[in-house]
């Protein structure tokens, strides 16, 4: 789907609440954090008055051309201890006014000059500018025209600081010079930066709240290497970034501006001169917070959010995750409970899944996209938790409260594309820069996105990064990489001559292999106790294969075969399944050449194909029963397994983002709430004698772990196996996807327990089933079965699966 368009310009103001001192004609002091303002008279401290006011003083910069010659001002007022400064270049006079300077700070400011200190301020709109250095006499600038001021003072050096005493035509405030301000961005990140090789990108780039230089502000860098100029422009400044210009880091790309007095909750986009001379007002790809869609624009933001999960952190890593329990419930957070911000979230969220037994949440996208309908997956704030639900603390308060529950949080994480809004990445300063140069490698066929440059450095390093980022600032225990396939492939949905082969001949993507390897490297060196899934679904060899023997380096995988497979078994009529048993019994020849999750996703109950218990067959009774004899199936088969929410009752309709599931089918006043409660009955319990028994989970990855009993009982519709712990303890599944009871059904058995008890049968009355079950333990016989010495006997209920274990 393509990202819906933004509802306003850039330019156009922005509703914000009215919580900023009126702006008064007496002197004042800038605030540390000016607050966004709805009205002129109640405006940020460094802000003209009034857009009435400024649209006066705007004909007189607008008289300026964009390039070329502009016109020379007449110069006016002044105090008598000024003397007149150099009239400034006609060059750098237009660049500035263009938005298209590289170095406005060697311009503006404070400079030695012959006689003393020139001082040169950009203030459009202004009626008079006064230098207030420290300690020092009040001194007025002279008007140079276009919003410039401009004299020297007979000072013996540059003060180390001053103030500006700016004056409107009714009010006058005073604030510091944002020109007067080193850079804030360290040699060290620049060259990291330089080098694609910034692991904390996120704290290089980006609004910056932070103290520079004693005085608190917000520090702005933005990587726009093709850019002529760049200017900031925000609710602070009216959306006009004319007095705001950003200088040029090096040649790393990155621009950068100190603005004093800047705080958090400002509301900013930056204006992008582009090679071509036109602007562009893009949001900033670094911003870690952002306004509420369709509100486009960045939002500076700081975390003063105290984690109270350290137990958590420190021990989630112990134990391998292909040797832990892994059940994982995943979750759209926007309509799990449509209304909830992450904070009502985190007050009933954690309870449900831990009630239900799931180890893991995993959520559909969190990162900001400026369309719901796409559930997240056109993302075009990577570094900024939806704002949809509240602020990024909102969102740390959940996650928190998830861990304090015992549940472990995965995030679908999307680096295969974006979206194509004009406010965002694409072309993001007038030409081709997070996206590929050739169109046919940019443009993503499917979805009508845009596809990441994975052979450019600075590309890679934003993605690599944006990985670590959720995991060490919001503590997310793990990452699903979404549409790896179609990373891996130049000719992913491609037709002949619409893409090109690699240097060796070949159709792979060999700069996307080099970034999945470098971002799982680096993930797992950094956060130990994550782990990253990719949902890949070809052959490709070596998806959780370790990148130091080439693999991609993940540690578990999307098993979409046995998806595939197995949902077309259980949509057959029962009659009809005999002709597809290998349906169910071919993910066994391939279970362990990676480590797999099982995957009952989302995607697999929307767009047509049917809730899970909708896809299968017969009345509503039997559909309930498959449906249980396919999650007992699933539970027991070799691999971690997922469920999406609403199926853990059995919900009947496909999910849609707009209501989220159906939870009135729970009511108790609905009088068929039973049917439904027995499914979620079954799944609570699936999950809990999963997590007692480890030879469910403990050797997913081992092929001792697993052993047939038989798998070849199509005519019976019936499946039979075992599963062994690490000390060799047994746990015999059977599974019958027939509508019929059968009696004294043999199997063989491994030797060794004098008895069988049932732990789990999904035909139990408590689930909705029709209560066959086998209450006496079971004694094995010298009777050779399925290649075994001994062998019981039990009854097997009408489309049910059955757990046994050692009496």
């Amino acid at each position: 789907m393509t990202a819906r368009k933004p509802s306003r310009k850039p330019s156009d103001p922005i509703e914000v609440p009215s919580t900023a001192k009126p702006v008064t004609t007496e002197v004042t002091t800038a605030a540390a954090a000016p607050v966004p303002a709805e009205t002129p008279s109640e405006a940020p401290a460094d802000t003209p008055p009034a857009p009435a006011k400024r649209a006066r003083a705007r004909k007189t910069a607008a008289a300026a051309p964009a390039s070329g010659t502009p016109p020379r001002p007449r110069r006016g007022g002044g105090s008598k201890n000024v003397l007149p400064a150099t009239v400034l270049d006609d060059a750098d006079r237009g660049r500035l006014l263009a938005g298209e300077h590289h170095d406005p700070h060697g311009v503006l400011g404070a400079h030695p000059a012959a006689g003393g200190v020139l001082f040169r301020t950009l203030r459009p709109f202004a009626r008079s500018v006064t230098v207030v250095p420290d300690g020092g006499e009040r001194a007025e600038l002279q008007s140079d025209g276009d919003g410039f001021f401009s004299g020297v003072l007979a000072l013996p050096a540059v003060p180390a600081a001053y103030r500006l005493q700016v004056t409107y035509d009714d009010a006058t405030i005073e604030v510091e010079d944002p020109y007067r301000f080193l850079p804030a961005t360290g040699e060290l990140d620049l060259h990291l930066i330089g080098e694609g090789r910034h692991e904390e990108l996120w704290k290089a780039l980006g609004a910056q709240p932070m103290e520079h230089q004693g005085v608190p502000g917000t520090r702005f860098t933005v990587w726009a290497p093709n850019a002529r100029g760049v200017r900031v422009m925000g609710d602070f400044n009216y959306w006009d970034g004319t007095a705001s210009p950003m200088r040029s880091l090096g040649s790393t790309g990155v621009w950068e501006v100190f603005l004093p007095g800047v705080g958090e909750g400002a509301v900013y986009k930056y204006d992008i001169c582009r090679p071509d001379g036109s602007h562009t007002q893009r949001a900033d790809p670094m911003a870690r917070r952002t306004e509420v869609p369709p509100a486009t624009a960045s939002v500076v933001t700081a975390s003063h959010h105290v984690w109270q999960d350290a137990d958590w952190m420190a021990h989630r890593g112990d134990r391998p995750v292909h040797e832990s329990p892994f059940s994982v419930y995943e979750i759209h957070l926007a309509s799990w409970r449509p209304g909830l911000g992450y904070r009502q979230l985190a007050a009933q969220l954690p309870a449900y899944v831990k009630e239900l037994g799931f180890t893991h949440v995993e959520l559909m996208p969190v990162s900001e996209h400026p369309f719901g309908g796409s559930w997240g997956y056109q993302v075009t704030g990577f570094y900024a938790p939806t704002s949809r639900m509240g602020t990024p603390d909102d969102f740390r308060f959940l996650v928190d409260a998830l861990h304090a529950a015992g549940i472990g949080v995965l995030m679908d994480w999307v680096p295969a594309h974006f979206p194509r809004d004009d406010w965002a990445l694409a072309e993001f300063d007038g030409r081709p820069l997070y996206e590929h140069s050739d169109p046919n490698r940019a443009a993503h066929p499917d979805w009508g996105t845009l596809e990441f440059d994975y052979g450019r450095k600075e590309v890679r390093n934003f993605l690599v990064s944006n990985a670590t980022y959720w995991c060490e600032e919001f503590h997310i225990d793990g990452l699903r990489v979404d549409a790896v396939a179609s990373m891996l492939y130049l000719d992913y949905s491609r037709e002949d001559g619409q893409w090109s082969p690699n240097e060796f001949g070949g159709r792979e993507n060999l700069d996307a292999v080099s970034f999945l390897q470098e971002m799982n490297a680096t993930v797992y060196r950094r956060n130990p106790g994550v782990v990253t899934m990719a949902e890949e679904s070809t052959a490709w060899d070596g998806v959780t294969r370790a990148t130091d023997h080439g693999g991609l380096g993940f540690g578990l995988k999307w098993n979409m075969g046995w998806m595939h497979d197995s949902l077309v078994y259980v949509s057959k009529e029962p009659i009809h399944r005999r002709y597809h048993h290998n349906e169910m019994t071919f993910s066994m020849v391939y279970a362990y050449s990676e480590n797999y999750v099982l995957p009952i996703s989302h995607d697999e109950v929307v767009h047509g194909k049917q809730a899970l218990v909708s896809k299968m067959p017969g009345d509503w009774w039997q559909r309930r029963a498959n449906h249980r004899a396919y999650l007992g199936w699933m539970w027991a088969h070799p691999g971690k397994q997922l469920l999406f929410m609403g199926q853990e009752f059995a919900q009947g309709a496909e999910w849609s983002e707009g209501h989220g599931p159906d939870w009135w089918l729970l009511d108790e006043t609905y009088e068929a709430s039973g049917d439904h409660r027995g499914v979620r009955n079954l799944v609570t319990d699936l999950n809990a004698v999963y997590n007692a028994l480890p030879a469910l989970w403990q050797r997913d990855t081992d092929p001792g772990g697993f052993s047939w009993i038989d798998g070849g009982a199509a005519e019976d519709n019936a499946f039979s196996f075992v599963r062994y712990d690490a000390d060799g303890s047994p746990l015999i599944a059977v599974s019958h996807f027939s509508p019929v009871v059968r009696q004294d059904y043999r199997i063989g058995v491994p030797e060794g327990p004098e008895a069988w008890v049932e732990v789990l049968n999904t035909d139990a009355a408590r689930y909705g089933g029709s209560d066959v079950r086998n209450e006496e333990p079971l004694k094995p016989e010298s009777v050779a079965a399925h290649g075994r010495d001994t062998s019981i006997t039990l009854t097997l209920p009408p489309l049910a699966t059955v757990w046994l274990r050692p009496a």
